[in-house]
């Protein structure tokens, strides 16, 4: 099972943008997708999107055109970018390749 360390996550103005990363270890990661969640007060945990282990992604319509996804396999590194964040955005954010391991996550807080 893979052990996986989300960082890059802060506080940040509306509008703002942040890049969280994700690095990963075990030898399987350039065969897994990677995906990442969120989870707000009080919510429950939701899909973001995901990158596919040949690069391709997709996103929750609440997130597209805003937030991007990218993986660096020699690093075990998967980023998410997020830009024109919104206040309904804070959430702690996570990734997991198969939504049975998880990280700590790392936190968003978008505020004024």
């Amino acid at each position: 099972q893979m052990h996986l360390e989300e960082s890059g996550g802060g506080m940040v103005q509306p509008g703002g943008s942040l890049t969280l990363s994700c690095t990963a270890s075990g030898s399987n990661f350039d065969y897994s997708p990677m995906y990442w969640y969120r989870q707000g007060p009080g919510d429950q945990r939701e899909l973001v999107g995901v990158i596919t282990n040949s690069g391709s992604t997709h996103f929750a319509e609440f997130v597209k055109g805003r937030f991007t996804i990218s993986r660096d396999n020699a690093k075990n590194t998967v980023y998410l970018q997020m830009n024109s964040l919104k206040p309904e955005d804070t959430a702690r954010y996570y990734c997991t390749p198969d939504r049975r391991a998880w990280g700590q996550g790392t936190q968003v807080t978008v505020s004024s």
